[in-house]
């Protein structure tokens, strides 16, 4: 595995790797690996002959009150992590190398899709996130890009943009890898002390009783968040900042569960914002609701 820290350099590995008919499957992270980055690289390399992961915390998607300065970082470590999942290159540049001065241009997707949710709590998250992912595919000339369910609003974000942006190339969600207890993985875990951690496990159990819910034949998408937001509001030690019960490839409205449905919801558990959702396919109720 080789580690490069500059712009140019990757690129023109990139290039040279494409002239010689190589397709280049790119991971995006932000760092601080665990299990789940893992895995899409693991995917990675069995769909690609070269495999990128870009290790980069990205400035432009944290607000003014957020996390940048204290998010977790490990690049040693990391490196040793990709490296036995057979990743070919670690791409780590600067702030200063990403941003250069005067650096002025912004990837911005805008409508349903970043409207709400995150969209929402973070004012400019997904432009920050657009514009360095767009970077990223451009850099690495990657043929498919790699991104956990966990981020699920993101991956639909970056999708579109793509699609509009006519980039050529596959952006593939893969399964959110969880703890044996359920709680999805998260560089943001490790805020938790043991007394938070145990609170946390209240977002994966009330999004599974929304499932639940959905499959004991309920098809009422305000019901299914009712129910998922009694059950976190009732749960000590945690603050909701949203429930949606959604389309799961648009984010739009839905008047009655049906196809692709997105449970997800976003939770503050002492410092820390957690995220989590459940994405499943839902037959039209053929009796009476």
């Amino acid at each position: 595995m080789e580690l490069i820290t500059r712009v140019k350099q990757m690129q023109e590995i990139c290039l040279r790797l494409k002239r010689e008919g190589k397709t280049i499957g790119l991971v995006p992270t932000m760092g601080f690996l665990h299990a789940g980055h893992l895995s899409l690289a693991r995917r990675a390399r069995k769909e690609n002959d070269i495999v990128v992961m870009s290790n980069f915390v990205n400035p432009l998607q944290f607000g003014p009150k957020e996390d940048f300065a204290t998010y977790p970082r490990d690049l040693e470590r990391d490196n040793k992590l990709a490296a036995d999942v057979g990743v070919d290159y670690v791409f780590a540049p600067t702030e200063e190398e990403m941003y250069p001065e005067n650096y002025s241009t912004y990837v911005e997707v805008t409508g349903e899709v970043t409207g709400k949710m995150c969209g929402i709590s973070r004012p400019g998250h997904f432009k920050g996130v657009t514009t360095v992912v767009c970077k990223l595919f451009l850099i690495t000339q990657a043929d498919r890009a790699y991104f956990g369910q966990k981020d699920a609003q993101q991956a639909i974000v970056i999708r579109r943009m793509a699609q509009d942006l006519n980039l050529p190339l596959e952006v593939l969600s893969c399964p959110i890898i969880r703890e044996e207890d359920g709680l999805a993985l998260s560089s943001r875990n490790t805020y938790l002390s043991p007394k938070e951690r145990k609170r946390a496990l209240a977002l994966p159990k009330a999004l599974q009783a929304g499932q639940q819910l959905i499959q004991e034949g309920e098809r009422d998408p305000k019901r299914v968040k009712e129910k998922i937001l009694q059950l976190l509001e009732s749960s000590p030690g945690i603050r909701v900042d949203y429930v949606e019960v959604v389309d799961g490839d648009t984010l739009s409205e839905l008047l009655e569960l049906k196809g692709h449905v997105l449970l997800a919801a976003a939770v503050y558990v002492g410092k820390a914002r957690l995220i989590d959702n459940i994405d499943l396919e839902v037959e039209p109720c053929t009796d009476v609701c």
